[in-house]
């Protein structure tokens, strides 16, 4: 009998490899599943599913760092309960890189492989939020907050694949497509004076198993593992050779299967041994994919990495990324880039975010030079929410200054020119008591990069029609 031909060229990332693999397969439309693979086909395969797994290898990671405490603590909780950041990082944070000075953090991890987890909201009292759900392969599937459900107090629940039961009255649904999934909310704080408003917020979000609803549920404490490796996942999954990352990944399929549209993927899994649902033995499939899997991560890492750093158009020395974060599709080399660049990014119809890392004459920024960002009167960034502009140093972390601030936007009382323009000036010594207000200190030296941040951003923004001037330099 023969069997069904896999379509390659379904793969939109194959191509990608290319320069990897010289090969008529890229040519090709289809691979013959009873022919043995070549050592150039059985690349192209294994060099393809890694990309496809890579994000879903990465949440898990993070979810074993961000998960291994006992109760609740900063950006840690166990499985299932909130993580409530409780304060913005400041010039010592280095976990994570390209922080956030903007909102405080609510993080929720999850498991409803057994049943739905109900959550409720209290009312944000005109407080911007949104909570962006995201399954174990970083699709977004649901952003409950301001923009979709409004501020009043609000109840729901996240339910599995599959469930078929009974919510309480008032309850709204939101199927999860895997049984884990994180859920990130993000909480507009209008610097340090708001955190109490913020805090007590983050006090009343709830996360109860159906099974509780109702009672007086105290969530259990969680398992500590003492051999958890805490360093950032990012480098964790450098770490892993091929066949680690190919039998972790095996493992997350069996309770985080392929999406439906994954179809074409699937059946190149099949064509290297790898059925989901079942586990995965690299050593046990012919030499050739042995091979391919040995030397996956050195191969493929660049190509991710690379996506990351070219995504998006680039417009003004800005870098803006306006199409298919938070929903891919088959693009897996896109959404891999995006979850090594910016696991967690939102759809850009909840947040945008440009970033530059050049002036308006292509040069890298030096904080030898200062800088200036102007925005002619009405043109500041339109966002229903709010904007912010924020500034790492070359490490990507915030840049120590004497007046420790990192960011500047909307909800920062900036000084307007005569004309109604706005001035930010970029430079690492003040320019001056009269402008300090608009002082986004520059490091004391090095290079420096910056991100815009547009949250609920307006149409003008989505389709294109506006985009952030170029930071130009303003050396007398």
């Amino acid at each position: 009998m023969k069997l069904k031909p896999v379509a390659i060229a379904a793969l939109s990332l194959a191509v990608t490899f290319s320069p990897v693999v010289n090969s008529p397969v890229f040519a090709q439309t289809q691979v013959e599943a009873k022919s043995p693979l070549t050592e150039e086909q059985a690349k192209a395969i294994v060099y393809s599913i890694y990309v496809m797994a890579y994000p879903m290898v990465l949440m898990d990671l993070s979810t074993a760092i961000s998960t291994n405490v006992a109760e609740p603590g900063g950006v840690s909780a166990p499985i299932n309960q909130f993580a409530n950041l409780s304060a913005f990082p400041d010039a010592s944070f280095d976990t994570v890189v390209r922080p956030n000075a903007n909102t405080l953090y609510s993080s929720l991890t999850y498991d409803v492989s057994k049943e739905p987890l109900i959550v409720s909201v209290p009312a944000s009292k005109g407080r911007y939020y949104l909570f962006q759900m995201m399954d174990e392969w970083t699709e977004v599937y649901a952003s409950p907050g301001s923009r979709t459900t409004g501020d009043d107090a609000f109840t729901f629940a996240i339910v599995g694949p599959g469930w078929q039961g009974k919510l309480p009255d008032g309850v709204r649904a939101y199927q999860s497509p895997t049984a884990n999934g994180w859920m990130l909310g993000r909480i507009e704080t209008r610097g340090k004076d708001d955190y109490d408003a913020v805090h007590a917020f983050q006090k009343d979000l709830k996360a109860v198993p159906l099974s509780a609803w109702g009672t007086d549920y105290v969530a259990p404490k969680g398992t500590v593992n003492a051999a958890q490796d805490m360093t950032s996942p990012v480098t964790q999954i450098e770490k892993l050779d091929g066949p680690a990352f190919f039998k972790r990944f095996a493992e997350l399929m069996k309770k985080n299967p392929p999406h439906a549209n994954d179809e074409s993927a699937v059946d190149l899994m099949r064509q290297i041994g790898l059925v989901p649902g079942e586990s995965y033995d690299p050593s046990k499939q012919p030499q050739a994919v042995q091979d391919a899997v040995a030397s996956a991560p050195a191969k493929v890492l660049p190509f991710i990495q690379n996506t990351w750093v070219k995504s998006g158009e680039l417009v003004n020395g800005w870098r803006i990324n306006l199409t298919g974060i938070g929903s891919y599709g088959s693009d897996y080399m896109h959404r891999a880039g995006v979850a090594f660049g910016g696991l967690g990014a939102n759809k850009p119809v909840d947040a945008v975010y440009p970033s530059a890392f050049v002036d308006a004459d292509g040069n890298p920024f030096d904080s030898s030079n200062n800088y200036v960002l102007h925005f002619d009167e009405g043109e500041t960034p339109p966002a229903r929410a709010f904007w912010s502009v924020t500034l790492y140093n070359q490490d990507q972390f915030f840049a120590k200054n004497p007046i420790d601030r990192y960011t500047l936007g909307s909800n920062d009382p900036l000084k307007k020119n005569p004309d109604g323009s706005i001035d930010i000036y970029i430079q690492r010594e003040s320019p001056g008591k009269n402008k300090e207000a608009n002082w986004l200190p520059a490091p004391a030296s090095g290079h420096f990069s910056l991100t815009m941040r547009l949250y609920w951003p307006e149409l003008a923004v989505l389709s294109g029609a506006w985009s952030p001037p170029a930071v130009e330099l303003a050396n007398n």
